[in-house]
């Protein structure tokens, strides 16, 4: 009798700066939305899991929030977030965004003592928007650095070259029994999925710096007799004249925003989601605790 192949499981953590593309190459693989995508940087705050099966193979991606210098303590907290998803992977991923090159963000992460000699694989993301020759200049630059063990050119946007780099994660994470039930995709709570599918849309419908000056936390979640969901989340803003912006004339801002993310979670859950939100003014909430531990982050001290 014939062996069954044996299984394999293992940890990847999506390393990149920021807007790189990091968290549209694991919703790609994953074969779902399980991280929120804006074309703002910052989109991601905390480490967000998405679980992919290929053949025999459980890979874990641990999206991380962009790598670049932070100057106030929610940057400071979401870059060692960053670095924590990858210390203990099995495989670290490095995207780059091609068209940017070797910015200082991604030249930041290559030197950075944290990444091993040999222990990244360089992922060249939207070669589409490249020439060639430019993308093979920009690989033979980052390799020169010594970190690189080998080197995958993509867009993740369309899936070109995505299927070969999920069977290269598949064939190189260690044999061990899977730690996920089949049919699971994320480990994020379903409170905290309905808090990031509205700030989704908030970075996606609002403009300029109010984006990243607001939060968004789940307050309430009920399950009804008919299977539906009642979700209530709260808008927190740093200030009175922000909450207009928020609002839109006559509520027309804030029910745009529920209506798609309510479309989102439908998507999600597939269940029917009645989404009720409001706002608040917190003007101290990034230097408040709760609001980082809400978000799955460490509140950096100082």
């Amino acid at each position: 009798m014939s062996e069954s192949p044996a299984t394999r499981f293992g940890f990847v953590a999506v390393l990149g700066a920021p807007n790189a593309g990091k968290s549209t190459l694991m919703n790609k693989i994953v074969g779902a939305k399980v991280s929120i995508v804006s074309p703002k940087v910052q989109t991601t705050r905390a480490r967000v899991l998405g679980i992919a099966i290929r053949g025999q193979t459980q890979i874990v991606f641990v999206d991380t929030p962009g790598i670049f210098e932070p100057k106030r303590r929610l940057d400071r907290a979401m870059v060692e977030a960053a670095w924590k998803g990858a210390a203990d992977a099995d495989i670290i991923a490095l995207v780059v965004d091609s068209e940017r090159g070797y910015d200082a963000n991604t030249r930041r992460i290559v030197e950075a003592e944290a990444l091993p000699a040999g222990g990244a694989l360089l992922i060249l993301n939207k070669i589409d928007r490249i020439a060639r020759t430019r993308l093979l200049i920009l690989a033979d630059e980052i390799n020169a650095s010594g970190k690189i063990r080998d080197t995958f050119m993509i867009s993740a946007l369309d899936g070109d070259g995505v299927d070969d780099l999920a069977q290269y994660f598949a064939d190189n994470v260690p044999e061990g029994p899977w730690m996920f039930p089949e049919d699971q995709i994320s480990d994020m709570p379903m409170r905290m999925m309905a808090a990031e599918a509205v700030r989704e849309q908030l970075f996606l419908q609002l403009h300029q710096e109010l984006p990243y000056a607001l939060t968004v936390e789940t307050e309430a979640w009920e399950t009804l007799k008919d299977g539906s969901h009642k979700v209530s989340a709260v808008i927190i803003i740093e200030r009175d004249s922000q909450k207009g912006m928020v609002l839109g004339k006559g509520g027309s801002r804030i029910k745009a925003v529920g209506e798609a993310a309510r479309f989102e979670l439908e998507k999600m859950f597939g269940d029917r989601i009645h989404l009720f939100l409001h706002v608040k003014v917190r003007r101290d909430w990034k230097d408040r605790a709760e609001h980082y531990s809400v978000m799955g982050l460490d509140f950096p001290k100082g």
